[in-house]
């Protein structure tokens, strides 16, 4: 299976990005094929400009790149902290120029008479890989956990996902060293999970 590991962190050094380390090696050692988006380090604009907003847009090389590789994959695995209740601007920004109609999703008419919209991607499952220093039941009972939304429900139901899943790390700012590594364990065993050897 090709799988797509798209990771926003400004630091190369974060435990996101050694989530996003431990999935790919254990995916690559059960004969998938990954291929790693690192945002921050590309230089990634997360700007929408106006040139970009139709569907049928010529697109700037690299975005056009982007779009290939998420329509190609066959699982996702997106890794990014949960700043705000919100991805960081360089993930939201990949949505808005990658995730894009005629490459993701696409609005019909359905025999209502009702526009929605209608999964393209071929993805079996995503899975998505958060971080945070908020306890998890603080984050529940004064957020809602925003994310869980944003990635199960808009985005999953927007591209038509028959899985999505997703695992919260936190709060890490005061883990060990043994809760970090019990967690990369637990993100090998989730990524095996979802793309088991073929």
């Amino acid at each position: 299976m090709k799988i797509l590991v798209v990771v926003a962190h400004p630091k190369p050094a974060s435990f996101n990005h050694a989530l996003a380390a431990a999935a790919g090696d254990a995916l690559r050692t059960l004969g998938h094929e990954v291929t790693l988006q690192d945002l921050c380090a590309d230089g990634f604009d997360p700007l929408l400009p106006a040139a970009e907003f139709a569907k049928d847009a010529v697109l700037p090389p690299d975005i056009a790149r982007r779009c290939a590789e998420l329509a190609a994959a066959d699982g996702l695995i997106l890794v990014h902290p949960n700043w705000w209740g919100q991805p960081p601007a360089v993930m939201k920004g990949w949505i808005d120029r990658v995730v894009r109609p005629g490459v993701a999703y696409e609005f019909r008419v359905s025999p209502n008479g009702k526009p929605g919209p209608v999964g393209l991607l071929k993805v079996r499952a995503a899975l998505v890989l958060n971080t945070g220093n908020t306890p998890l039941e603080a984050e529940h009972a004064l957020y809602g956990d925003p994310l869980d939304n944003l990635w199960k429900r808009c985005f999953g139901g927007m591209c038509g996902l028959p899985r999505t899943e997703r695992l919260y790390f936190t709060p890490v700012i005061v883990s060990t060293p043994e809760q970090r590594a019990a967690w990369l364990a637990e993100t090998r065993a989730k990524a095996a999970e979802l793309f088991p050897r073929a």
